[in-house]
């Protein structure tokens, strides 16, 4: 048997070298689980307001539960809408009766907050200044667009890219993520100076009814449609293109 005999000097290179070697491991594998924890925290629960966002005058549009705020467009026949696991679902398959959703009250000047994924190929779109004058949304209310911009089954002109003005303002960067992954959208109206925001990165920036808008939607995909875009005042409206995107924590604050 060996009989190993420590300095008092040795014991406490021993005690430091193994409180460095702890401290490091904690450090690397513990700090980042307590850091994602902790921010967590500070930002809640999804589809939840904090306190500070209900005193800046926010309101949550979407519990995770229920479709209480919204209705279709035209109170049309629906099957393609569902709530599961606190997001809200737009079906692809197993659906009969097709049909955008549309909140109960009207905005004007606002700003919009949600996060939104797609399924492989999946295309849609956030429209507000929405009115009930026409067959379809489309017809009055300017669409934020929503795609799979990495897996689409066709070539996309730039307009059709996520973050777009659709069908009139390409977006200034592609900023969104692969399908099956949440992005996060932003759409500020304040008058007629309108920014989509999309994972942080202003996408589109323009000012409606301008000389420069009233010439792309007479030269465009709009030129047939005169109440496009008219509106100041309207319906946000989620739209029902096929199905194959999902919902959460959408809320809006009036300005």
């Amino acid at each position: 048997m060996y009989i190993i005999n420590l300095s008092d000097k040795d014991l406490l290179l021993y005690y430091f070298t193994m409180s460095f070697i702890i401290r490091t491991v904690v450090a690397v594998f513990c700090l980042p689980v307590w850091f994602s924890m902790a921010v967590q925290g500070q930002q809640g629960k999804d589809n939840t307001l904090t306190a500070a966002e209900k005193k800046a005058g926010w309101k949550l549009l979407f519990d995770g539960r229920t479709l209480k705020g919204w209705r279709t467009y035209k109170d049309a026949p629906f099957d393609s809408w569902e709530i599961t696991n606190g997001e809200l679902h737009c079906k692809q398959a197993g659906v009969q009766h097709r049909a955008d959703l549309v909140t109960r009250g009207q905005y004007a000047s606002f700003e919009l907050e949600l996060d939104w994924k797609v399924e492989k190929g999946a295309n849609g779109g956030v429209l507000y200044h929405v009115t009930e004058m026409h067959e379809h949304p489309y017809e009055t209310g300017p669409e934020y667009q929503l795609i799979d911009d990495f897996g689409y089954p066709g070539k996309l002109e730039e307009w059709q890219k996520s973050g777009a003005d659709y069908a009139m303002h390409p977006p200034l960067k592609i900023a969104s993520k692969p399908q099956g992954e949440y992005n996060h959208t932003r759409i500020v109206v304040q008058g007629d100076h309108v920014e989509h925001w999309l994972n942080g990165y202003k996408v589109a920036d323009f000012k409606a009814w301008s000389p420069e808008w009233q010439q792309l939607k007479a030269t465009g995909k709009w030129k047939d449609y005169p109440d496009y875009g008219i509106a100041k005042t309207g319906l946000i409206d989620l739209q029902d293109h096929g199905g194959g995107l999902w919902f959460r924590n959408i809320k809006i604050k009036k300005l």
